[in-house]
């Protein structure tokens, strides 16, 4: 059984950073495509971050480019998703997925585990 467990999220100003992290359990984390994604009340869940299980490729939502970094510890089983410059339009629940898909992914659909969440809250 694989778990994904999140942890790092909180209340924020506008401008500030808060870095997540998302600890997988079992022995394939190094085989995994990793992503983040985020789920604004009312709204759907959008891809955020994914990065290639060797961390050697990376992939950016628009929204986040040039202010979210995401990276990994294939030795500690855990996958970070580094954010400045925060806006109250980044306030969601972030969550992070595992995909065994091969290749760098936007879609939610191809990530077979998740995990529960974390609250971001960006005041203005």
């Amino acid at each position: 059984q694989v778990q994904l467990v999140e942890s790092g999220g909180g209340l924020v100003q506008a401008g500030g950073s808060l870095t997540l992290s998302c600890t997988v359990s079992g022995r394939t984390f190094n085989s995994y495509v990793m992503g983040w994604f985020r789920q604004a009340p009312g709204k759907e869940r959008v891809f955020v971050a994914t990065i290639a299980s060797s961390g050697t490729e990376r992939y950016y939502a628009d929204s986040v480019k040039g202010r979210f970094t995401i990276s990994r510890d294939n030795a500690k089983n855990t996958v970070y998703l580094q954010m400045n410059s925060l806006r109250p339009e980044d306030t969601a629940v972030y969550s992070c997925a595992a995909s065994s898909w091969g290749l760098l992914t936007t879609h939610s659909g191809n990530y077979a585990h998740w995990g529960q969440g974390t609250q971001v809250t960006v005041s203005s």
